[in-house]
């Protein structure tokens, strides 16, 4: 049986003590809860792809708590990225570097780069110190689902295929960090999350670049991802269907209630129109309307400008891109 404890220093413990046996085990970060294991151990690696039904070609994020640890899995450090993670670390920024070789291939997908983050959140940076080990860890729930921001959702999403779950209440982002990476003195965008493009290219003193050609080289690539169970749709207009008229909708709002329409249930991520405070309510939103079995969920766009970024990517993928 899974256990859920909280998150003090003795079950901290308690859970370093299983990530050294080679388990795995659920717990908070700033950004959502993550499902760790030794990032040096496949045999552990390879129950976190098991228990979220991960395809096996989609990279982890390595977690440290020190910058020893990321001599440990990385060759070298660019420049640039040194600037970035000088100013954004600890906290929801992963950098993608060369690898080292001891860093195990289903750890990184096969890939000779790795993805490495050092979080924030006070307990996840205790955990990864008291392992003495970078813990892969990715999001904490079934593979293409949404990411959970509490304890209480990992649950539902992954019950007892993970050892231990430490709840440490909800996440204080809710949403994804940033991953970046350094080409020919370029910084790449693979994901938009936490940190804005506008922060990075303060301190980069140039433009980040988009991939023309996406590729799987971070996680959160895939072009379908962060799914609910209900068919999700974005709204393009201010006119519903007909086919629509007699269905359960719910609508996730960004900053006002739909005049347009009546709708079962709704929920507005900040009537303030604060970015920030919809991407913490985001993932959490999404999983009350999931839970009330409604016929769809209809979004309403947010500014694609800051956090904005990175909540746009979440819908477009939860969606497929799909309108009405």
């Amino acid at each position: 049986m899974t256990k859920i404890l909280p998150a003090d220093l003795k079950n901290i413990y308690l859970a370093s003590e299983m990530i050294k046996k080679g388990k795995i085990v659920a717990f908070p970060t700033e950004t959502v809860y993550g499902l760790g294991a030794d990032a040096f151990n496949p045999t552990a690696v390879a129950l976190i792809f098991e228990a979220k039904r991960r395809p096996k070609f989609d990279p982890l994020i390595v977690h440290i708590s020190n910058y020893k640890m990321l001599e440990l899995v990385a060759k070298e450090i660019p420049k640039e990225i040194e600037k970035l993670i000088q100013i954004f670390w600890p906290g929801p920024l992963t950098v993608v570097l060369p690898k080292k070789d001891e860093i195990p291939a289903l750890t990184t997908a096969g890939l000779q780069t790795v993805a490495v983050r050092m979080p924030q959140h006070p307990v996840a940076l205790k955990l990864i110190s008291l392992s003495d080990t970078p813990i892969a860890a990715p999001s904490a729930n079934p593979f293409g689902k949404l990411s959970p921001t509490n304890a209480e959702q990992v649950y539902k999403g992954l019950k007892d295929k993970v050892d231990l779950i430490l709840d440490g209440g909800p996440s204080p982002i809710g949403i994804e960090s940033t991953i970046i990476k350094e080409e020919n003195g370029d910084i790449y965008l693979l994901r938009p999350g936490s940190i804005s493009i506008e922060d990075i290219e303060k301190i980069i003193e140039k433009k980040v670049r988009l991939r023309e050609i996406p590729k799987i080289e971070a996680p959160g690539s895939f072009p379908s991802h962060y799914a609910p169970q209900t068919p999700l749709f974005l709204l393009k207009g201010e006119k519903l269907p007909k086919e629509f008229s007699k269905k359960r909708i719910g609508f996730l709002a960004f900053s006002s209630k739909p005049k347009f329409a009546k709708f079962q249930e709704i929920r507005i991520l900040s009537k303030k129109g604060d970015l920030k405070e919809a991407a913490k309510n985001f993932f959490s939103y999404l999983y009350e309307l999931d839970s009330l079995n409604l016929d769809l969920i209809l979004a309403e766009k947010v500014p694609q400008k800051g956090l904005g970024l990175a909540i746009m990517d979440r819908l477009k993928k939860a969606s497929q891109n799909k309108f009405i």
